[in-house]
């Protein structure tokens, strides 16, 4: 049985380094982890060939020359092309040596996957018991606002004073204000008529109404996979979403005196959404480096009426969330000071793509 083979079928990335973090093999998970040919990946050492690792390389470098097996669970790794990781780490020492230098297998095994599912499966029970709430609640304002504003359309047929009119206009104004605003509350309950159609297209148009009122010292950046195939979507739910996601990226930089903010898209294979598998997803990730988000919003951020702006009604991502759900996806995201994103995963159907294009 060829030994190179078998270990490529490991979801686990494995590399077997020196103490100078000099790969000299590398299986095919460690090259789709760190997004670096296996050429690279043998041929630099793993310090180069990352941004960031969270463990410092004297630790591993120690580690190895010691001859010592070392574990971390739930550290950060930072790729090369920007993707933020959370891994486990394992370092097994070689019982043989090679022209007497120490050898170690380095394994890295991703939990991203295992902690959103359980991030998402959370925040969907969460936040579906926060809807139901604010749904009632909602449902409750609607019933006395309609007569609300009916009495004041009658009484505003009564009077005679331009004056006293200015009064029930006043109230037929707010209380179609605050319709709008249990409207959107309420938000999109079901999945509407979905058409095949290219993401970048949709994003195209939520960039160009953006750039209507884009502050000068903010850039706008994209980064797509022309490989991405059409998927089914409704195109007006996708462009709010988007729209909320980077609308919040521009408020977080309009304070600072420059910002960008990148939009990217990639296609992942064998991608868990949920409790469901999918062989092919769409990866849109918005990118901006604001401030980060506040820790104490982290785990309400997607809750209606949650917000971190004074000005705010914190309702933007919870329809973003709501939306991207009922597209059968999932919104993550990820902050910290310097950096901030979010992301959108939603599933390629290729036999539904079929039958509707």
């Amino acid at each position: 049985m060829d030994t190179n083979n078998l270990l490529n079928h490991l979801v686990t990335a494995v590399l077997v380094i020196d103490s100078n973090l000099q790969a000299s093999y590398a299986n095919a998970a460690a090259e789709q982890l760190l997004g670096v040919s296996i050429h690279k990946l043998t041929e630099l050492p793993l310090t180069e060939l990352i941004q960031n690792l969270a463990i410092d390389a004297k630790v591993l470098h120690s580690a190895i020359e010691g001859h010592q097996g070392l574990t971390v669970n739930t550290t950060q790794l930072l790729t090369l092309d920007g993707q933020h990781h959370t891994v486990d780490l394992t370092l097994v020492p070689l019982e043989m040596a090679v022209d007497q230098r120490p050898f170690s297998i380095l394994e890295l095994r991703q939990v991203d996957q295992q902690r959103r599912i359980h991030q998402q499966l959370t925040l969907d029970a969460q936040q579906q018991a926060a809807q139901f709430l604010v749904r009632n609640l909602a449902h409750e304002i609607k019933n006395p606002l309609g007569g609300l504003r009916g009495a004041a359309q009658l009484l505003s047929k009564e009077l005679n004073d331009a004056h006293l009119k200015e009064f029930t206009t006043l109230i037929i104004e707010q209380a179609d204000r605050l319709r709008g605003l249990v409207d959107r509350l309420l938000g999109p309950q079901k999945p509407s008529q979905h058409k095949v159609i290219n993401i970048h297209m949709v994003i195209q148009k939520v960039l160009n109404l953006v750039n209507l009122t884009l502050p000068a010292h903010i850039q706008l950046k994209q980064d797509y996979d022309p490989s991405i195939p059409d998927l089914p979507i409704d195109e007006d739910q996708m462009q709010q979403a988007i729209l909320n996601i980077v609308q919040n990226a521009i408020q977080a930089l309009e304070p600072r005196r420059s910002g960008e903010i990148l939009i990217r898209t990639r296609a992942a294979y064998q991608v868990t959404i949920g409790a469901m598998r999918h062989k092919l997803a769409l990866v849109l990730s918005i990118i901006d480096d604001g401030p980060g988000i506040a820790p104490e919003l982290v785990d309400t951020l997607f809750y209606p009426m949650v917000t971190g702006r004074k000005d705010g009604n914190g309702l933007g991502l919870s329809i973003a969330h709501n939306i991207t759900r009922l597209h059968g996806g999932r919104i993550d995201c990820n902050s910290a000071p310097g950096y901030t994103e979010f992301t959108l995963t939603l599933p390629i159907n290729r036999e539904q793509e079929a039958s509707q294009g």
